[in-house]
């Protein structure tokens, strides 16, 4: 009996150790095998919120200098990137067929006034052969009749009217003469405005004809050192953002590829309504003028462009990737795992239809309000506990905090290590 007795003491003495060496045999089982988290702090800072598009630069005015007449180019005076002045002579063309016109139409001119000299000669002569006659009816009516003083007088009308029609001859000959020399003048093809030249599309005896279509001999960019524009093609979804910086002035900071370890300066010029549609996607041009002066921006350069929307200075905030960490539901304390399941149900998007298509207005009005609330993880002993909190403006690292438990100096999970 006493053996029973010293076994069955044994045996309590054993489970007591074990079940109490149970729990803390438990804990440091966990504690051995809790994943070590990576953290990064809350602090204080800038945030800056740019929208990102990309564009063309162009110059603010292209000037297409063309030819009025035809012929053979006989002279190409300027080449590409020359910088000309207004009124300089970029080209001539063959003036031969042109001075030959001139030279007939100064000569039928010639021949015109001639004419009017004739006639006004042969009018004067009339007019004192109808003068003498009315002096001598004056002295006697017998010695001319009726009918001879008619035609002294129809005479005189009719080499008026004769007079009117040479001088009209004179302003017609006029008239061609001064077409003939404009053509001739036209010859030459000079520079409307001061700028640069971008393109050239003549040579040398290349032979024009303007009779059909006006053709384009040069483009010419004034002010090419001054200013610039870069045509950015920006998503409908953006507009409304670019607009409110618009009228904020907010900046606009580009780069092109020539150039990649520069930054320029820009500032929206123009936001305009003609929309273009490509592949269902909806974009709206907006021009953004910068300066030029060391004439590193050329024509054609495709560009990088981030319009500042928002700028916030020394406010709190968090990195992007706490805001992007969800961690696994077994490390998570109990009364948060629920934050864990309605987000996986929410990406569960392969087992139901998109349900955008069937959210009423208000409901996305209030479903895009409600995007700001968000959660980020801290340690909470050995499980990570959900600290919610409202977002602001966010730029490719931080995001503002705009309320929340969060002070700066706090830990936040952003992954395992």
């Amino acid at each position: 009996m006493k053996r029973w007795l010293i076994v069955l003491l044994m045996t309590a003495v054993v489970g007591g150790g074990v079940a109490a060496g149970y729990r803390p045999a438990m804990e440091y089982w966990k504690r051995r095998n809790a994943p070590k988290w990576k953290t990064e702090k809350v602090d204080r800072g800038d945030v800056i919120f740019e929208v990102n598009a990309t564009g063309t630069v162009k110059p603010v005015l292209q000037v297409v200098v063309g030819s009025f007449v035809s012929g053979p180019i006989k002279e190409c005076l300027v080449d590409f990137n020359d910088e000309v002045k207004a009124g300089d002579l970029l080209a001539v063309v063959d003036r031969r067929l042109f001075q030959a016109n001139v030279a007939r139409d100064e000569a039928t001119l010639a021949t015109r006034e001639a004419d009017v000299a004739r006639v006004k000669a042969e009018l004067q002569r009339a007019i004192n052969d109808e003068r003498r006659a009315r002096k001598l009816r004056e002295i006697n009516k017998d010695y001319l009749s009726d009918t001879e003083m008619d035609q002294y007088r129809f005479g005189r009308q009719a080499l008026e009217a004769q007079l009117k029609v040479a001088e009209k001859a004179v302003e017609s000959a006029k008239a061609t003469l001064e077409n003939s020399l404009a053509n001739l003048n036209y010859c030459e093809i000079r520079s409307p405005v001061d700028g640069i030249i971008v393109d050239r599309k003549i040579d040398p005896g290349q032979t024009l004809a303007a009779a059909f279509q006006t053709p384009e001999l040069f483009i010419v960019a004034p002010d090419l050192r001054k200013k610039v524009h870069i045509f950015a093609q920006v998503d409908e979804s953006d507009i409304g953002r670019i607009r409110d910086a618009a009228k904020r002035k907010q900046p606009v900071r580009f780069q092109v590829d020539a150039y990649p370890d520069e930054i320029f300066d820009g500032t929206i010029e123009q936001i305009r309504l003609s929309s273009a549609e490509t592949q269902n996607v909806v974009t709206y041009p907006v021009v953004v003028a910068a300066s030029n002066s060391e004439l590193k921006l050329l024509p054609g350069m495709t560009a990088t462009l981030s319009f500042q929307i928002q700028h916030k200075q020394n406010v709190l905030r968090v990195p992007n990737s706490a805001l992007r960490f969800y961690p696994e539901k077994e490390w998570v304390r109990e009364q948060d795992r629920e934050l864990l399941e309605g987000k996986n149900a929410q990406d569960n998007s392969d087992e139901r239809e998109d349900d955008s298509s069937r959210f009423s207005v208000s409901e996305r009005v209030e479903a895009y309000r409600k995007r700001h609330r968000r959660h980020v993880w801290v340690k909470d002993g050995l499980f990570l506990k959900a600290v919610e909190v409202i977002t602001g403006i966010n730029d490719h690292r931080y995001t503002e905090i705009v309320s929340g438990r969060l002070r700066p100096g706090d830990e936040l999970v952003v992954g395992k290590e």
